[in-house]
Parts: C-alpha cells; sequence; structure tokens
C-alpha cells in the first residue's frame, strides 16, 4: 500500500504570513564511509507525521477538518497524526484550531518504492505566549525563497514539503509538461520525471530532470535562478519503450538545450539517440572520460568536455555561461 503522510501547515497567531518549520532529522547513515562522511546542512520543512488507515467506521474525531468530508480521505486517522505533530513542534491539541484540507498531491513514483501521498492541512495556532522548541522556526514564502535563491556551501535549506505545499502555489508554470507519465515541478520550471530504465535493482527508474524557465509565467524576480536561459536536461536515460515520452518532453523546449550527462551508465545515457534526432544542435555536457565511454553516437551533438579539477563551484560557472 502506498504511504499517506500528513502535512501541517501551522499559522502564527501573531503575523499572518508566517508559518512553522520544524528541523529535520538528518537520514540514517549508510554504514559506507564514502556517504556517511558528508555533512549536509540543516533542512527545515513543515513538520508532518504518517497517516494511518483505520478500518471500519471512524469516530468523530476531536479535530474539525473543514473540506475533509468532501474528500475520499475521511477514513484516516488525522486526528492521532495531527497530535503527533503537534506534540513535536512543542503544542497541545488545545493549542490549535480552524483546521482546514487545503489539497492532496500524489508524488510521482521514484525508485524502487510506490509513490507517497501528502495531505496538507492548515491549522492557527492559538496560544500567542507559547515559546518554540529550538528546532522550530517562523518562516514566510518571502523568508523561504530568499533560502533558496540564496544558496550557499552550509547554509540553512529549504524542504519539498514547503515548496510542493505552499511556494510553487504562489508561481504557476504556464502549460502542463507533454507526458503522460507521473512528474514533479520542484520549484516552478524545474521539473523531475521518473522513467523507466536499465537501472540496477532494486530500482526501477531513473530521474529525468528537465529545467524549462519558459514554462514559468511568473516574471518575479525571486525566481531568476529557475525562469531564466533556456534549457536543460540531466541524464536521458530512460528505455526504448519509454523513447516517446522522452521526445514530448524533449521536443517543446528550447532549440539551445544543454544536455548534461552526470556519468556514462546506460540508465542515465540511453535517450541520447532521441535527443539527436529531435534536437541536432544541442550540446551535450559530460565528464571526458563518459565521453569516451559513450561513444562516437554523441557526435552529433556539440560536445563541452569537464574534468573533475573544475571543481564544483567551476562546473556551476560553466553552466551559468552556456545559459547566458
Amino acid at each position: 500500500m502506498a504511504t499517506y503522510n500528513l502535512a501541517l501547515i501551522l499559522g502564527n497567531p501573531l503575523n499572518d504570513a508566517e508559518f512553522l518549520l520544524a528541523k529535520q532529522t538528518p537520514p540514517p547513515k549508510f554504514g559506507i564511509e564514502e556517504y556517511d562522511s558528508f555533512v549536509d546542512s540543516g533542512l527545515w520543512d513543515l513538520p508532518s507525521k504518517k497517516l494511518d488507515l483505520v478500518e471500519g467506521e471512524l469516530e468523530p474525531g476531536s479535530f474539525v477538518i473543514e473540506g475533509l468530508e468532501r474528500t475520499s480521505l475521511r477514513n484516516f486517522d488525522f486526528d492521532s497524526a495531527i497530535n503527533k505533530v503537534l506534540e513535536q513542534v512543542g503544542f497541545k491539541a488545545n493549542d490549535g484550531g480552524e483546521w482546514r484540507f487545503l489539497k492532496h498531491l500524489e508524488e510521482a513514483e521514484f525508485g524502487p518504492g510506490l509513490p507517497v501521498h501528502t495531505v496538507y492541512i492548515s491549522g492557527k495556532l492559538l496560544n500567542r505566549n507559547q515559546n518554540l522548541p529550538g528546532l522550530c522556526k517562523w518562516m514566510s514564502i518571502q523568508s523561504c525563497l530568499s533560502w533558496l535563491v540564496d544558496v550557499k556551501p552550509s547554509s540553512d535549506r529549504v524542504g519539498p514539503l514547503v515548496v510542493l505545499g505552499l511556494i510553487n502555489d504562489s508561481v504557476h508554470s504556464s502549460e502542463k509538461v507533454n507526458t503522460a507519465l507521473d512528474y514533479q515541478e520542484y520549484p516552478p520550471g524545474v521539473i523531475i520525471v521518473p522513467m523507466r530504465s536499465r537501472t540496477a535493482k532494486p530500482f526501477h527508474t531513473t530521474n529525468l530532470v528537465v529545467f524549462a524557465p519558459e514554462r514559468v509565467k511568473n516574471k518575479c524576480k525571486d525566481y531568476n535562478f529557475v525562469a531564466h536561459g533556456d534549457a536543460l536536461i540531466v541524464d536521458p536515460g530512460c528505455r526504448a519503450n519509454f523513447h516517446k515520452e522522452l521526445l514530448k518532453v524533449v521536443a517543446p523546449l528550447s532549440k539551445k538545450l544543454v544536455v548534461f550527462v552526470t556519468h556514462h551508465h546506460r540508465d542515465h545515457v540511453d535517450g541520447l539517440s532521441i535527443i539527436q534526432k529531435c534536437n541536432p544542435n544541442a550540446t551535450l555536457l559530460a565528464h571526458k572520460n563518459s565521453m569516451r565511454r559513450i561513444g562516437k553516437g554523441s557526435n552529433y551533438f556539440g560536445i563541452v568536455m569537464i574534468s573533475f579539477c573544475y571543481g564544483v563551484f567551476k562546473k556551476q560557472r560553466l553552466l551559468k555561461n552556456l545559459f547566458s
């Protein structure tokens, strides 16, 4: 069965523009030194908990959630999940009110797992004198946008629940992606399409990442990190029976297209031939060793080879130059 999660948007009683974010627990260790030695920066997101499905008839709960009665989610235990979230951020059940169902999002089917469903509920915290725990803070959409724009090493980051639940609603894409596949837009103009690929088990998809600034119709300067330049796609490595879907995604993109291949494995390069046919003037960006392994079939592209000596920031500068 797919996983269902509750994400709470808890409003600040003193400032209608702010909502509560909680610092997320780092993921468990892999037991592999190469990964475990990496220390990531703090990730802040909406407080959330798993929603449990209740068998049989559900007793009326203590939380009245406006709009939930019109959905198919009525048999989930929202009372328990809301109580756990409030406890997580240092509040009690009677500290909140004005509960309202906002939306239900189903993410695409990434990797080996089933899609994850997220139910967004908003509420207003009523306790004006409550001191926040150290791992919580009030944030606004504007302050979250600042974090997204001014990304620096070791700086705090905004999690996907905030972007998908709040920020994406403030900026709308001009059109849907032309594919029958499920995808995720995070944030507007950056599309992630899990595509079936010849990847290693237990995984069965590789993420095709598409930067499509022309799809974002909001001209707000806050989105300059997305809404400028031409188009970039990363790792077009789908199976042959998904090439038609890849073509649908690539065909509407700007003819000044950059194709970035992170490495040479077949689940990252199997769709290059489709892009060559669709846009032979595209520029292929890859490490020089990857280019040798990809083979001469890529000769139709304009090629830019990079070396590890560039480093992260020089690679970012190279991408910026390609977009300008």
